[in-house]
């Protein structure tokens, strides 16, 4: 009799706790219906964003698609020494925005004031009629600025000249910045030697564009693509161009009028920090590396496909 008493007692508190199991369950899922809009699951979340913000393309069929400034800075008439391989970076910049149907000005060592004005100029021209506005840079840096043949411009005068409040033909068109320039000195003793390449340079040799540069620009529909994550080194072949604008050129050769552009960024980015230094005067550059980065204030997708 014990026995059977005890073994009563057990099946009794187990059908207790199964009860109390599923009254806690019709519960739980019945304040789950009748809950806060925070109770739907994250698929369904994630549902309700996509319907109500899809993610758009730019209008890439005005009929130009626009003007691509590019600044070459090869010479400096102060004491930085020229940047040889920089023209090969130019003329591969050039044939790469042509084949996107740009209108190309490229500009060879320009004075501060002379850039400027240039800069002024396109931010005061009509771009109805542009699907975008691309500004390339092509020297050393140094804080917020980029060098001219004779004096730094901050990085901010320029971007600055093509906010909607400024330029109104660009609002809500893309503004792309490519700056090709170190944002470090991670490394002190090998970019002062590296810096030093000079005209008569014969062998291949990797150097650095010397200098300090870590402006970042707020302002709808720009998109700054750096050569190199702030506080480093950016690296450029004496012979063959920098590593950014060789990997960006091969890049947009290959995929310029199909993928969306910062996945081709992020596709550039993966391509340069497989590089290391090979080949450099001063023993302490073998093997480092460059990793580039882009911000993005971009709001839709940027695709260059071929005009019509």
């Amino acid at each position: 009799m014990q026995i059977v008493e005890r073994l009563d007692m057990v099946l009794t508190d187990r059908m207790c706790a199964d009860h109390l199991t599923t009254t806690m369950s019709k519960a739980e899922k019945g304040a789950s219906r009748a809950g806060a809009p925070d109770s739907k699951t994250a698929t369904e979340v994630d549902a309700l964003i996509g319907s109500d913000f899809p993610l758009g393309e730019y209008k890439m069929d005005h009929k130009r698609r626009g003007l691509a400034l590019i600044f070459n800075q090869e010479t400096f008439g102060c004491q930085k020494m020229t940047r040889s391989g920089t023209n090969i970076d130019r003329d591969n910049l050039e044939i790469r925005f042509k084949a996107l149907n740009f209108d190309v000005q490229a500009h060879q060592d320009l004075t501060r004031v002379d850039i400027l004005a240039k800069i002024s100029e396109a931010a005061q021209a009509d771009h109805v009629d542009s699907d975008c506005f691309v500004c390339v840079f092509l020297s050393h840096g140094e804080n917020d600025k980029v060098w001219a043949h004779d004096q730094e411009i901050s990085i901010d005068e320029v971007t600055d000249n093509f906010k909607g409040d400024k330029c109104r033909s660009l609002v809500g068109k893309p503004k792309i910045f490519i700056l090709q320039a170190c944002r470090g000195r991670e490394f002190d003793l090998p970019v002062t030697g590296m810096a030093g390449d000079s005209d008569d340079e014969e062998e291949e040799q990797v150097v650095a564009d010397d200098g300090v540069f870590h402006t970042l620009p707020a302002g709808a529909d720009f998109l700054m693509c750096y050569s190199v994550a702030k506080g480093y080194f950016s690296f450029r072949d004496t012979i063959n161009g920098s590593w950014y604008i060789q990997d960006l050129c091969k890049t947009l050769e290959g995929y310029g009028g199909s993928r969306e552009f910062t996945e081709l960024l992020t596709l550039v980015n993966s391509k340069v920090c497989k590089r290391s230094v090979e080949k450099s005067r001063i023993p302490d550059a073998i093997g480092k590396k460059q990793f580039p980065c882009f911000a993005s204030m971009l709001t839709k997708n940027l695709f260059f496909r071929p005009k019509q």
